[in-house]
């Protein structure tokens, strides 16, 4: 419990540092500044802009966060049983479905179709930072759902990143990548190495040698992830400390890097009209339609079935407010933009205000809904 509610109070703060730097990002970019502060993320470290070593490097230890939670959630927290896990499953399975489909409805066939991914995630930050604004009239239970559905939102994000949005595969750097995976995992398993050291140079190794394989290198933090001994219920195993260790780092320093790099996006007069085109409408109708009533069907089929039950203490219309929030996309919507987009100034520039919008919409959807359904419960 004590854990839960240090890690919703980071989350909370990091939401509204995110939104900060979202909002400065903006304002520079559409500033007569932008040209300086455009160039700054385009200067060259390495042989890379520093946008490039934020969104592959830096980025990768985000993912590393992720997966360590992912990988605690599934030894001990909500996802540690199949009957506590098949909800939030459920439901993060359909929040990625119907958002994929309504977007290729109005973009199958067409040089935009490689979009379907975007609006498929939900961002944990923004989403619980949204929900924890409701302070202690928010059912625990209905936290703890959102937060176990993010977790499994953002593993299938990187699944869909895995599949669709590698290049062409080099076989000899991606055996190497594995080679360097099992290691690590026969040092976790066989040897019981704990030394944090060993697992950082095995990352650093496991990072490049993806980095070179046509899989993205974000997909290293995944796997590092996996290799990291833990032990259940302990708050001293190298999994827990390296999930302390990182909270801050990713929270206050990583994610505002990524959010001022990958927002400093110039608004054009014409911005409105491309909101009617079909790659903004299928982003904009996923977030903020897509996601609630796939998270909803989902669960309801998931629940009447008898796969699962609703959690004690939480009901439908809550339910539903929690599938609202999961259209606030943001950090892994605008990843997958970059991903899908690529160069293509128009279609990034204008998928990424999309999102931005269309999470601001869904945010202040999910909160208007949830006070007043949790006002009328008291």
């Amino acid at each position: 419990m004590k854990r839960l509610k240090i890690i919703l109070k980071d989350e909370k703060t990091g939401g509204v540092l995110l939104l900060c730097c979202t909002l400065f990002s903006l304002l520079l970019a559409n500033s007569v500044f932008s040209e300086s502060y455009d160039a700054l993320w385009h200067f060259h470290i390495g042989g890379h802009s520093l946008s490039h070593w934020i969104n592959d490097a830096l980025m990768a230890v985000f993912f590393l966060l992720v997966g360590l939670e992912l990988v605690r959630e599934m030894h001990e927290g909500e996802l540690s049983s199949l009957k506590t896990a098949m909800l939030p499953f459920s439901a993060a399975l359909g929040g990625m479905i119907f958002p994929a489909c309504i977007y290729l409805l109005f973009n199958g066939g067409s040089p935009t179709q490689s979009g379907f991914g975007i609006p498929t995630a939900t961002d944990i930050a923004f989403a619980l930072g949204v929900l924890s604004l409701l302070g202690n009239r928010v059912p625990l239970a209905l936290k703890v759902f959102l937060m176990a559905l993010a977790v499994i939102d953002d593993l299938g994000a990187i699944v869909v990143i895995a599949l669709f949005y590698s290049s062409s595969l080099n076989s000899l750097y991606l055996g190497l990548g594995l080679g360097v995976f099992a290691l690590l995992l026969i040092l976790n398993k066989k040897f019981h190495i704990t030394n944090v050291f060993v697992y950082i140079a095995g990352g650093i190794a496991l990072w490049y040698f993806i980095f070179n394989s046509g899989i993205h290198a974000t997909i290293s933090g995944v796997l590092l992830a996996i290799t990291i001994p833990i032990e259940k219920r302990s708050e001293t195993c190298l999994s827990a400390r390296m999930q302390h260790a990182l909270h801050i780092p990713v929270h206050f320093i990583i994610l505002p890097l990524f959010a001022l790099t990958n927002t400093a996006i110039s608004i054009k007069g014409d911005f409105a009209n491309t909101l009617h085109e079909p790659f903004a409408a299928g982003i904009m109708l996923g977030l903020i339609f897509g996601k609630p009533l796939g998270i909803m069907l989902f669960s309801f089929l998931s629940v009447k079935t008898k796969l699962c039950s609703l959690p004690s203490g939480v009901k439908w219309k809550q339910l539903f407010g929690v599938g609202l929030l999961g259209g606030v996309g943001f950090t892994m919507s605008i990843f997958i933009t970059m991903l899908a987009f690529g160069d293509n100034a128009h279609y990034t520039d204008g998928a990424k205000l999309t999102v931005l919008l269309s999470s601001l919409i869904a945010g202040i959807a999910g909160f208007l809904w949830l006070k007043v359904i949790l006002r009328s419960a008291k």
